[in-house]
């Protein structure tokens, strides 16, 4: 569908960038619980400079998470283009995956982004707080439009009015969601 080159985010502020991100809406993905809910990344740096990933989600009441390590593609570049390292399953971490996060859309007060890959089977609308209004989704939505995404395929994610805390998270199920959304759960 797309041949245009993507925009990325030039002379990213990867301390700004830090945090917690709610996932808005995403392409659905055999990576994720497709039952999820109050999806959610948390980036930390590293002390080698790397940012630390913190993925959880909610099915049936017990979190699911998986960590991983994110870092810039290119040292020498100042596009926010990083590769993200998770080793799966998570449960017994053996093999290592590796992928593409590019922040193709970034607010001035890095409250908001959209967040891709190259290949475009992949999108992530994120914001710092749970929920937004209609018009900045959708100017969100167009954002990914214009780098060509078929935004047709966007899941919104369900969040709560008050997401969970990580530390009352007692019901874990470490890379358990994992495996059951290879199997399709």
């Amino acid at each position: 569908m797309a041949t245009k080159e993507m925009q990325v985010v030039k002379g990213l502020d990867i301390e700004r960038y830090m945090g917690r991100w709610y996932e808005i809406a995403s392409f659905p993905s055999r990576f994720q619980p497709k039952s999820g809910v109050d999806t959610r990344a948390t980036y930390s740096l590293n002390p080698d400079g790397t940012v630390h990933v913190l993925n959880e989600t909610w099915t049936d009441g017990k979190r699911g998470y998986i960590e991983g390590t994110a870092y810039k593609a290119d040292s020498n570049s100042d596009e926010a283009k990083l590769k993200v390292k998770f080793y799966v399953p998570p449960f017994l971490p053996i093999i290592p995956i590796t992928g593409d996060y590019w922040v193709l859309y970034l607010d001035a007060d890095y409250q908001y982004a959209v967040v891709g890959q190259p290949s475009r089977n992949y999108l992530w609308i994120l914001s710092r707080k749970a929920h937004i209004d209609e018009e900045t989704y959708n100017m969100l939505v167009e954002k990914a439009k214009g780098e060509g995404y078929d935004v047709s395929k966007l899941h919104k994610t369900p969040q709560s009015d008050t997401p969970p805390e990580t530390e009352n998270a007692t019901n874990d199920t470490k890379g358990i969601w994992w495996l059951k959304s290879i199997f399709g759960k």
